[in-house]
């Protein structure tokens, strides 16, 4: 099942809660990986949205849950901001809270997507023989994250997939690949030797730097027109 919780909002729609979060990455100098404040919330909020859109949701709200002070506050926001833009999404508003009383030694943050799902979009996965199942972008962690940042999958074409008709999206998280297949087909049992990729199915894709798609064969094309280098195929042995 999915990162997310989904609550019957009305007959016709259901709100999607969706989240993430990071520790020991900042600018604070106990911080394990060094980076920007807009470079750490644009990552949780990547997560996290990633997960609302996959599982039907239109985006309507993010919390922010800040620890690293209050001066980095914008900062994040910024980082948010620019997660946003990239899907396009100006109506979305922004709200959350800082830890101002008690200074952390090290960076941390959380970040929750609301969204809202019609009833008629299926997000539900089967395995099937007929259908092609593609990553998009390379499952990365840590530094690999800033050093290989054209391996990561964009947010903008994570949101051109996910307007393909029928196919379906998955993103990928720490646990990897193989972990997220048994995740999306939970009656396979799929083991490392039944998977056919150049891809690194055990590796950790951190902030969700790749995802999955499972599509129509004759999808393929356009796929590949909009991902390009970025599309790796998968196959499922039986």
């Amino acid at each position: 099942m999915r990162d997310i919780v989904t609550i019957p909002f009305n007959s016709e729609e259901s709100l999607i809660i969706a989240c993430d979060n990071s520790g020991g990455i900042g600018m604070k100098e106990q911080d394990h990986v060094h980076v920007p404040y807009e470079m750490v919330a644009y990552y949780a909020f990547r997560v996290a949205v990633m997960e609302c859109i996959a599982a039907g949701g239109e985006p309507i709200s993010v919390v922010l849950h800040n620890f690293c002070g209050n001066e980095p506050w914008n900062k994040l926001v910024s980082g948010i901001e620019k997660g946003l833009s990239e899907l396009m999404l100006s109506d979305v508003r922004i709200t959350g809270s800082t830890e101002s009383n008690f200074q952390l030694l090290q960076s941390a943050i959380g970040v929750v997507v609301l969204g809202k799902k019609s009833y008629a979009k299926i997000t539900d996965f089967a395995l099937a023989n007929h259908l092609k199942l593609a990553v998009i972008g390379l499952p990365l962690v840590g530094n690999e994250v800033i050093e290989l940042n054209d391996q990561i999958a964009p947010l903008s074409i994570f949101q051109k997939v996910s307007l393909i008709k029928g196919a379906m999206l998955w993103p990928v998280g720490s646990r990897g690949i193989l972990y997220e297949l048994n995740q999306m087909f939970p009656n396979e049992k799929i083991t490392q030797e039944r998977v056919v990729t150049t891809v690194d199915i055990m590796k950790s894709a951190g902030p969700s730097t790749c995802f999955m798609v499972y599509f129509q064969p004759d999808q393929e094309e356009i796929l590949r027109k909009i991902t390009g280098d970025l599309f790796h195929n998968v196959e499922i042995k039986k």
